[in-house]
């Protein structure tokens, strides 16, 4: 299994992907995740650009939808921090949208996602 850190803020357990030796690169790396987090009792998960393979941000791959698909299947709320720089074209328009819900959001900074990953719906 890829390396992870199990964080603690306000009495919350959140799971940190640690790049660049954790990549998702597929579904079942997905699951792996999920497995991980049910694990350790948490469905908060904290991601970076350097955590996802390159597939999934080019949404004509269907990576993305996979992935994210897996992690609402499984009730796992995710915050992945990703330099603006790499938010670019069909990406940009899915994380637009995805940033309304309350699943999956990117941000640029670290500090403000786990903010928004511990913090109730």
């Amino acid at each position: 299994m890829s390396e992870y850190i199990i964080n603690n803020i306000d009495s919350k357990r959140y799971i940190e992907a640690i790049p660049p030796t954790f990549i998702i690169e597929n579904e079942q790396d997905a699951l792996d995740i999920a497995a991980v987090c049910g694990e350790n009792e948490t469905s908060l998960l904290l991601l970076y650009y350097e955590n996802l393979a390159p597939g999934f941000f080019d949404l004509r791959t269907g990576l993305a939808g996979a992935i994210l698909q897996k992690f609402v299947m499984y009730r796992i709320r995710v915050a992945a921090v990703i330099p603006s720089e790499n938010i670019k074209g069909r990406f940009r328009e899915m994380v637009v949208e995805s940033n309304r819900g309350s699943h999956f959001r990117v941000f640029e900074r670290k500090d403000y996602a786990i903010k928004w990953l511990i913090n109730e719906k």
